[in-house]
């Protein structure tokens, strides 16, 4: 039985993780930044991420990283929180896995263009697209942590069904049969615990949409 830590995890795409990985029989210590526990897990430890120790995460498994910002004057703490994970991972046996965002999948062959580059991205959210793309390519340069990057589909819905089947895809962006991206947060879950599960994917980044 594995034992996973999630971290950031008060946030709506932690808890269906956490209570994923509890379903599934899996140890799982929540790491957040409230007082109260409101996740499925048994174990919960108030802590902010960037208070995070090597000491904090040693003995898991996996770390599944589930943090999220979208104000102008947090986005740069997406790069400094994993960062900082890597940094206190580095060395280890211990898995990083990120919950990443949609905006930074390639759309052509060369992967010289991403999704947020096109004309119809909302400006609004390029910001953010940026943010956790400069995240990922931090990530990228890091041979010292075995991370795996997980986009969801560009629609990623927190009240979305949970089907049960997605597509795994890499770094490119794909369209179920049906011409859609889109995935739940219920079968993004079940992706993350998949990759958890099985560690194919160290140190790449994959996709999921939903089947």
């Amino acid at each position: 039985m594995a034992k996973i830590a999630v971290v950031a995890a008060n946030g709506k795409a932690a808890k269906k993780i956490i209570s994923e990985a509890v379903n599934r029989g899996f140890e799982v210590t929540a790491f957040g930044r409230r007082a109260e526990n409101d996740t499925d897990a048994k174990n919960y430890i108030q802590k902010d991420i960037l208070e995070l120790t090597r000491e904090d995460l040693k003995g898991y498994d996996a770390v599944v990283d589930a943090f999220g910002a979208w104000t102008a004057e947090t986005l740069p703490l997406h790069s400094k929180t994993t960062q900082h994970l890597a940094d206190i991972l580095s060395g280890t046996d211990v898995r990083l896995l990120v919950v990443g965002g949609a905006g930074s999948l390639y759309v052509n062959p060369e992967h010289t263009i991403q999704v947020a580059d096109g004309e119809n991205f909302p400006e609004a959210f390029k910001p953010l697209a940026q943010a956790m793309a400069s995240a990922l390519s931090e990530l990228r340069e890091r041979k010292d942590v075995k991370w795996t990057y997980i986009s969801p589909a560009a629609d990623f819905q927190a009240e979305g069904e949970r089907s049960g089947k997605y597509i795994l895809a890499g770094e490119e962006f794909t369209l179920n049969p049906a011409g859609e991206s889109v995935i739940s947060y219920a079968d993004y879950a079940i992706a993350m615990v998949d990759e958890i599960e099985s560690g194919k994917h160290i140190q790449e980044r994959i996709s999921v949409v939903k089947a």
